[in-house]
């Protein structure tokens, strides 16, 4: 088990940058991948984002793609999510999740573990 804590979100206006934090405890953190999803009133939760196992490789949605940067400090055990040039379309629930084992495409495949999300509102 692995226990997942958002923090970073909050309002900012359109054009605006926010940093999301993923702080990890329970396990080994490097056991496992991590992801950003978001999900945004009456609609279904979204990828966002993901980082592999030891960090070496990055997925992004097409929306959030040049604007957005995951990385992960493995000493602090946690993920982070860099967010610039933010549109209102961007306003959303961010839950981070972990997933532990390795497939083909892994990062479109259900993650193990979730946390509570952090609120992101970008207002125009």
């Amino acid at each position: 088990q692995v226990q997942l804590v958002e923090s970073g979100g909050g309002l900012v206006q359109a054009g605006g940058s926010l940093r999301l934090s993923c702080a990890a405890s329970g396990r080994t953190f490097t056991n496992y991948a991590m992801g950003w999803f978001r999900q945004a009133p009456g609609k279904e939760r979204e990828f966002v984002s993901a980082i592999s196992w030891g960090g070496d490789s990055t997925y992004y949605a097409d929306s959030v793609k040049g604007r957005c940067t995951i990385s992960r400090d493995n000493t602090k055990m946690t993920v982070y999510l860099q967010m610039n040039s933010l549109k209102p379309e961007d306003t959303a629930v961010y839950y981070c999740a972990a997933r532990g084992n390795w497939v083909v495409n892994w990062y479109r495949k259900p993650f193990d573990y979730w946390g509570q999300g952090t609120q992101v509102t970008v207002s125009s």
